[in-house]
Protein backbone atom coordinates (compact mmCIF):
# COMPACT_ATOMS: atom_id res chain seq x y z
CA UNK A 1 0.00 0.00 0.00
CA UNK A 2 1.59 3.31 -0.99
CA UNK A 3 2.18 5.69 1.69
CA UNK A 4 0.14 8.53 0.24
CA UNK A 5 -3.14 5.72 0.84
CA UNK A 6 -2.08 4.72 4.01
CA UNK A 7 -1.68 8.55 5.70
CA UNK A 8 -5.08 9.40 3.85
CA UNK A 9 -6.41 6.27 5.78
CA UNK A 10 -4.69 7.31 9.10
CA UNK A 11 -6.35 10.35 8.76
CA UNK A 12 -9.54 8.97 8.43
CA UNK A 13 -9.21 7.17 11.43
CA UNK A 14 -8.22 9.93 13.32
CA UNK A 15 -11.14 12.27 11.68
CA UNK A 16 -13.78 9.07 12.44
CA UNK A 17 -11.93 9.13 15.82
CA UNK A 18 -12.23 13.12 16.74
CA UNK A 19 -15.76 12.93 15.35
CA UNK A 20 -16.40 10.67 17.99
CA UNK A 21 -14.16 11.16 20.77
CA UNK A 22 -12.65 14.61 20.38
CA UNK A 23 -9.49 12.80 19.70
CA UNK A 24 -7.02 12.39 16.60
CA UNK A 25 -3.44 13.65 16.82
CA UNK A 26 -1.76 11.55 19.56
CA UNK A 27 -4.34 9.04 20.41
CA UNK A 28 -4.52 7.63 16.24
CA UNK A 29 -1.68 9.57 14.08
CA UNK A 30 1.42 9.36 15.97
CA UNK A 31 0.68 5.67 17.04
CA UNK A 32 -0.15 4.28 13.71
CA UNK A 33 2.78 6.39 11.91
CA UNK A 34 5.54 4.98 14.30
CA UNK A 35 3.94 1.27 14.74
CA UNK A 36 2.31 0.89 11.35
CA UNK A 37 4.81 3.32 9.17
CA UNK A 38 8.03 2.75 11.04
CA UNK A 39 8.15 6.55 11.55
CA UNK A 40 10.26 8.27 14.42
CA UNK A 41 8.23 9.02 17.82
CA UNK A 42 9.29 12.71 17.09
CA UNK A 43 8.63 13.24 13.61
CA UNK A 44 5.24 11.71 13.75
CA UNK A 45 4.37 14.13 16.47
CA UNK A 46 6.05 16.75 14.43
CA UNK A 47 4.09 16.10 11.14
CA UNK A 48 0.82 15.65 13.28
CA UNK A 49 0.82 18.78 14.57
CA UNK A 50 1.33 20.15 11.11
CA UNK A 51 -1.85 18.39 10.31
CA UNK A 52 -3.68 20.04 12.98
CA UNK A 53 -1.98 23.01 12.91
CA UNK A 54 -5.00 25.43 12.67
CA UNK A 55 -5.43 26.89 15.19
CA UNK A 56 -4.03 23.76 17.48
CA UNK A 57 -0.41 23.30 16.96
CA UNK A 58 0.68 25.90 15.34
CA UNK A 59 3.25 26.83 17.79
CA UNK A 60 4.23 23.37 18.67
CA UNK A 61 4.45 22.21 14.73
CA UNK A 62 6.62 25.32 14.32
CA UNK A 63 9.46 23.80 16.82
CA UNK A 64 9.38 20.29 15.37
CA UNK A 65 9.74 21.99 11.66
CA UNK A 66 12.79 23.79 12.94
CA UNK A 67 14.49 20.80 14.13
CA UNK A 68 13.63 18.88 11.07
CA UNK A 69 11.22 16.38 12.94
CA UNK A 70 7.78 16.92 10.14
CA UNK A 71 6.86 16.31 6.60
CA UNK A 72 4.76 19.40 4.98
CA UNK A 73 3.27 16.76 2.51
CA UNK A 74 2.44 14.08 4.62
CA UNK A 75 0.71 16.35 7.28
CA UNK A 76 -1.35 17.25 4.15
CA UNK A 77 -2.44 14.06 3.47
CA UNK A 78 -3.14 13.53 7.09
CA UNK A 79 -5.28 16.82 6.88
CA UNK A 80 -7.07 15.12 4.45
CA UNK A 81 -8.23 12.39 5.92
CA UNK A 82 -9.12 13.82 8.80
CA UNK A 83 -11.77 16.39 7.64
CA UNK A 84 -13.66 13.63 5.61
CA UNK A 85 -12.98 11.36 8.77
CA UNK A 86 -14.24 13.95 11.13
CA UNK A 87 -17.38 14.16 9.37
CA UNK A 88 -18.21 10.49 9.34
CA UNK A 89 -17.13 9.77 13.11
CA UNK A 90 -19.63 12.87 14.12
CA UNK A 91 -22.39 11.65 11.88
CA UNK A 92 -22.03 7.93 13.19
CA UNK A 93 -21.71 9.16 17.06
CA UNK A 94 -24.50 11.07 16.77
CA UNK A 95 -27.02 8.45 15.16
CA UNK A 96 -30.16 7.66 17.64
CA UNK A 97 -28.83 3.84 18.48
CA UNK A 98 -25.60 5.16 20.00
CA UNK A 99 -25.90 5.69 23.35
CA UNK A 100 -23.43 7.66 25.61
CA UNK A 101 -22.71 4.76 27.66
CA UNK A 102 -21.93 2.94 24.40
CA UNK A 103 -19.76 5.61 23.30
CA UNK A 104 -17.93 5.55 27.28
CA UNK A 105 -17.76 1.76 26.47
CA UNK A 106 -16.05 2.07 22.55
CA UNK A 107 -13.68 4.85 24.21
CA UNK A 108 -12.56 2.74 27.07
CA UNK A 109 -12.45 -0.15 24.52
CA UNK A 110 -9.98 2.04 22.05
CA UNK A 111 -7.39 3.39 24.78
CA UNK A 112 -7.19 -0.26 26.06
CA UNK A 113 -5.89 -1.66 22.76
CA UNK A 114 -3.81 1.54 22.16
CA UNK A 115 -1.97 1.20 25.10
CA UNK A 116 -1.76 -2.59 25.51
CA UNK A 117 -0.43 -2.09 22.03
CA UNK A 118 2.41 0.31 22.91
CA UNK A 119 3.07 -1.42 26.25
CA UNK A 120 3.57 -5.01 24.70
CA UNK A 121 4.43 -4.76 21.24
CA UNK A 122 7.90 -4.61 20.67
CA UNK A 123 8.03 -7.49 24.02
CA UNK A 124 5.31 -9.72 21.27
CA UNK A 125 7.15 -8.86 18.10
CA UNK A 126 10.50 -9.91 19.40
CA UNK A 127 9.18 -13.25 20.79
CA UNK A 128 7.67 -14.02 17.47
CA UNK A 129 10.97 -13.53 15.64
CA UNK A 130 12.74 -15.54 17.96
CA UNK A 131 10.45 -17.96 17.61
CA UNK A 132 10.79 -18.65 13.79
Amino acid sequence: MSLVLQLLLIGLAAGIAGGMFGIGGGAIMVPAMVLILGLGQKFSTGTSLAAQIFPIGILGAIVYYREGNMDIRQAVYLAIGLIVGNLLGALFANQPYISNDLMKKLYGAFLFVIGARYLFWDYVYQAYIASR
